[in-house]
């Protein structure tokens, strides 16, 4: 399978499992923090298929920064959580950064 559709099911794993959180009221609620621990194994499983194939410091950032944005977007529609023009810029600017970095990537 395509180490880059790993990776973005670890993406898409992680961010639901972040979104998640604050349904689980602190791990209260059981169903949410079920949900929670199972998406966060799925995403954690997907990466270390993953780091097999890839570099590790490209397969991180990526994940971290493609989740970061993914996470700030839907705050603002699942929570509204407000975003200044400070902050999608420094979004658009991490998804640059991963553009980068996956552009110009040294595989070995």
């Amino acid at each position: 399978m395509n180490s880059y559709l790993l990776l973005l099911g670890a993406i898409a794993f992680e961010v639901v499992g972040t979104l998640l959180l604050p349904a689980s009221q602190g791990f209260n609620k059981l169903v949410p923090s079920v949900l929670v621990v199972c998406s966060y194994g799925a995403s954690f499983y997907f990466l270390s298929i993953v780091v097999q194939k890839l570099p590790l410091a490209i397969v991180y950032a990526s994940w971290a920064g493609l989740g970061v944005f993914s996470i700030a977007l839907l705050s603002a529609i699942f929570y509204q959580q407000t975003l200044n023009w400070q902050t999608v810029l420094g979004l658009f600017l991490i998804v640059i950064g991963v553009t980068v970095v996956n552009i110009f990537k040294v595989t070995s």
